[in-house]
């Protein structure tokens, strides 16, 4: 009994950079996305072109990899130690990695959706004589929320999953604690990650659900 409390301890304390990451990650990427999805949409073309070109090559590669570029380029090019040393080094280079990926994907999100909203109420806001920043904020965010919610609800449920990928560079999250056990003869530990991330998984589910049904007042 004491040594099944002592793994299930060590598990919760791992799963905890999961979740620290996963905190992380949405904090700085939910604002970044919308600057990138910005960009993308800017009539100046070689900014647009600049923009679509990053996202695209950040969609199109692995997480994994990006990872591992972002924490032994600096080191490979002599740039010095920009994420520091130890164990804290390797977190900020994955939160970074992981912060630029998922900005790169929310901004596809934000720009389908403040795409999708119809001309005419810009277009009805500058007649009232609105700025542009006005009408942002009080005619089209609101909607694009409403219509991208569900989009960033896969979005960040896979975030959720994908915090298991900072292992690749010996980051001792829940799934690397597990293995270790699992390599003493141990097999429930592993199996056991999977509970942890449903029942945070469930709760994010919830979260979106009731989100969704407040908004559905706007109708698309």
């Amino acid at each position: 009994m004491t040594d099944f409390q002592t793994i299930l301890g060590r598990m919760l304390d791992s799963f905890q950079l999961n979740i620290q990451l996963f905190v992380l990650t949405l904090v700085f990427s939910l604002p970044l996305g919308l600057v990138i999805a910005f960009g993308s949409m800017s009539r100046w073309k070689p900014l647009a072109w600049l923009t679509r070109t990053i996202v695209w090559i950040v969609r199109g590669t692995p997480l994994m990899l990006q990872v591992l570029i972002i924490f032994f380029a600096p080191g490979l090019l002599n740039l010095g130690a920009p994420w520091g040393s130890g164990s804290s080094a390797r977190f900020t280079a994955a939160t970074v990695a992981f912060v630029f990926n998922y900005a790169c994907y929310f901004s596809e999100i934000y720009r389908g959706g403040i795409q999708g909203v119809p001309k005419g109420q810009m277009e009805a806001g500058q007649v009232l004589g609105m700025t542009k920043a006005q009408i942002f904020f009080r005619v089209t965010l609101l909607q694009v929320i409403k219509r991208i919610l569900p989009a960033m609800g896969n979005e960040v449920i896979t975030l959720v999953k994908d915090t298991s990928l900072a292992r690749i560079i010996s980051i001792k999250e829940i799934i690397m604690m597990a293995q270790e056990y699992t390599a003493k003869g141990l097999i429930w530990p592993l199996f056991s990650t999977g509970i942890f991330f449903l029942v945070f998984v469930g709760v994010l589910t919830l979260l979106f659900g009731y989100l969704e049904k407040r908004l559905d007042y706007f109708r698309a």
